[in-house]
């Protein structure tokens, strides 16, 4: 009897020690992206729960956590844009994990707030501010069963750098030539008309402030706040709302090893057109800045739990969970971190 319970003893042990975090990676600190803050949040307070390192994430947008992981001011980025080849020159070799996808929904403010469909010429020309009336005829020709009102439009957009921006320019830009011209996709744009809001929750917040606005958030942030979505009209012709299963079939597409992918106008048939991955970036070699290998392991026991484990916690908050072709896209990114010569 005695022998059997120091046996249970020895395992119980043994897999304690497995998840106990290494000696000197007791906090690991991150920033960027508020498209996926209300899911991070919940991961990185169960992580370090279950295995005492501490996660500060500070939700500063795509542009500003791309920016502290270059001048090594953080642990990790967050971005809803994947950096392009010009943001990664002059830089040692950087990667992306995708964590999971979101939609970027069209929402507004209006009396009785109703169902409303929008075209991608629409849409564009309501955001370049050519259409300014909600009463105008070619928004109410695709909502024949909606009285429009006689009232303004009110654009509302991000005014930091954004990966949710990103995202819906990169969309305007594959089905506006005129947006594309005029405006262009980035992070940052020259936005022709409207209001700005810092964040997710800024813009989310000022589009329920004002009557007669629109804006674009993800889909969170529109559902927290019990506003109104749009569905749009994708490329093979159905309107679509977002929602998880319209979100996830968007991923339906050839994922590269980088995973460095635009799902945006997607082909699906059931696709919502505005959806994308958002990405946890780290350097791929941890050995920089007198870090220690036992941080470097850390942050990449981290990256593991949340493209497995993790995943659990995605639908609840209305993300959609990654495919099983990014998770093993991300399971080789992950295993090719390294600290110097030695692999993670």
């Amino acid at each position: 009897m005695i022998k059997r319970l120091l046996a249970f003893v020895a395992v119980a042990l043994m897999i304690g020690l497995c998840i106990v975090p290494p000696a000197g990676a007791e906090e690991l600190l991150g920033a960027g992206a508020t498209f996926p803050y209300p899911l991070y949040s919940k991961m990185f307070d169960v992580y370090s729960k279950e295995y005492g390192v501490k996660i500060n994430y500070q939700a500063i947008g795509s542009g500003g956590g791309i920016l502290q992981l270059k001048n090594k001011t953080v642990d990790f980025g967050g971005t809803d844009a994947a950096m392009s080849d010009a943001e990664m020159k002059d830089q040692p070799p950087i990667v992306h994990v995708p964590v999971c996808l979101g939609a970027v929904s069209v929402t507004y403010n209006m009396p009785g707030n109703p169902e409303l469909n929008f075209t991608p010429d629409v849409l564009a020309d309501i955001f370049l501010g050519t259409i300014s009336k909600w009463n105008d005829p070619r928004i109410q020709q695709m909502n024949s069963g909606v009285k429009l009102p006689d009232m303004n439009i009110v654009v509302v957009h991000r005014s930091d750098g954004s990966g949710t921006t990103f995202i819906f320019t990169d969309y305007l830009s594959k089905i506006s030539p005129e947006w594309r011209v005029k405006v262009g996709m980035e992070k940052s744009v020259n936005w022709p008309t409207g209001l700005g809001a810092k964040g997710n929750p800024g813009v989310a917040g000022l589009v329920k402030q004002l009557p007669g606005s629109i804006g674009y958030v993800e889909l969170i942030y529109a559902m927290q706040n019990s506003m109104p979505v749009a569905a749009l009209r994708n490329k093979k012709g159905a309107f679509i709302k977002p929602t998880l299963g319209s979100t996830s079939l968007a991923a339906e597409i050839a994922i590269p090893d980088d995973t460095r992918v635009s799902l945006t106008d997607t082909d699906a048939q059931e696709g919502y057109p505005i959806s994308g991955f958002t990405w946890i970036i780290v350097f791929k070699d941890q050995n920089y800045n007198r870090r220690t290998m036992e941080k470097g392991k850390a942050l990449a026991q981290l990256l593991w739990w949340m493209t497995h484990e993790g995943q659990k916690y995605v639908e609840p908050l209305q993300y959609a969970p990654l495919p099983k072709a990014a998770v093993e896209k991300a399971e080789k990114i992950i295993k090719s971190m390294s600290f110097g010569d030695k692999a993670l």
